[in-house]
């Protein structure tokens, strides 16, 4: 199976793993000629505070999630890594449940591979993964890689 679209999801608590999530992105990107559509998920209170930091006026702007998610510092620097190696992308925002969301991006985007990061987890944690990342496993339309954060 080619693969053409890879969903790379990030959410809030992902920024100490961009570097890693950005660098499994690329090993399968720039081999395929993969478009990548780097998904921004944020839950409701998470996302009014996102557009009082960025100082978004909610009476003024018409504001999407695709353009808060956009002028988010974590996506701004996957961005910016996917540019460098020249990598065609496209920057989606979801407001919603984490897990149902990203599994979502990855059926409208047609993804054909998702790639989710994940914390490390305590002994008898490792058995079993988060939960969002997990349900994305089960859930999504295509294989998922899981990105955990960590050296262990």
């Amino acid at each position: 199976m080619a693969i053409e679209t890879i969903l790379l999801a990030v959410g809030p608590r992902d920024k100490d793993r961009i570097g890693r999530l950005t660098e499994e992105t690329l090993d399968v990107a720039v081999p395929t000629g993969a478009t990548v559509v780097v998904g921004h998920v944020f839950t409701s209170e998470e996302y009014d505070e996102v557009l009082d930091k960025l100082e978004f006026d909610r009476e003024v702007d018409e504001v999407s999630a695709d353009d808060v998610a956009g002028r988010h510092a974590t996506v701004r620097e996957i961005v910016d890594r996917l540019d460098e190696a020249g990598v065609d992308y496209e920057v989606r925002g979801a407001v919603g449940d984490h897990a149902d969301s990203i599994v979502e991006l990855a059926e409208t985007s047609d993804a054909d591979r998702v790639i989710v990061g994940g914390r490390q987890r305590s002994p008898t944690g490792k058995a079993v993964f988060g939960s969002t990342a997990q349900t994305v496993m089960l859930e999504a339309p295509c294989p998922v890689t899981f990105v955990r954060s960590g050296t262990k």
